[in-house]
């Protein structure tokens, strides 16, 4: 319903932000990366949102990047995640920090978020698995190809630690495929 707004910002109190359109003040609430992105009171600007109705309330999700926007409704759309939920994730870390832990299934990175246990984060891995995107992920020499994270995947799902796996899986060659990296993780693991 409402896609952008475009206007004065007027106050700023976080989480939520007053922006004057025409005169008429929206009250929007943002993750700390677009807060912390924003220009001084009295200055323009313009955020993407997402207007949610609820039988209480109608609030206003306001984000500085299409990215932001986008991981906050494939947040939202997660059986007992709500936009305070995605909000606190959204704030706790980047989109690409997300991505990056979406696709080495790093709870871990998750659970540093306030408000976000160890099942919650677990399933925040499973429901967000290839929906953030490549646009989401980091890219660089920390980021783990495809196959490197299946291969993460398989470690930890049959029980090696995460620290554990990943250190195995550094330590394959560039380009091995998912079947022949498990043995020889597997094997630098019983060593």
């Amino acid at each position: 319903m409402i896609g952008k707004l475009t206007g004065t910002l007027l106050e700023k109190n976080p989480p939520q932000i007053v922006v004057d359109c025409h005169g008429v003040g929206y009250e929007v609430d943002v993750p700390m990366s677009t807060f912390y992105n924003l220009p001084a009171t009295g200055e323009t600007v313009s955020l993407l949102t997402h207007f949610v109705v609820r039988e209480d309330a109608q609030i206003l999700y306001g984000f500085a990047t299409p990215p932001e926007r986008l991981a906050f409704r494939q947040l939202i759309r997660i059986s007992g995640v709500g936009p305070r939920t995605a909000l606190g994730v959204l704030s706790g870390m980047s989109v690409d920090d997300l991505a990056q832990a979406v696709s080495l299934q790093d709870s871990a990175r998750l659970t540093r978020v306030p408000g976000i246990g160890k099942k919650t984060a677990e399933r925040l891995l499973l429901e967000l698995k290839g929906k953030l995107g490549a646009e989401g992920v980091a890219s660089g020499p920390t980021a783990v190809g495809e196959p490197q994270a299946d291969i993460l995947q398989a470690l930890v799902a049959l029980g090696y630690s995460d620290k554990d796996a990943a250190a195995s899986v550094k330590s394959l060659p560039a380009g091995v495929g998912v079947a022949e990296g498990i043995k020889q993780a597997l094997k630098t693991l019983v060593k």
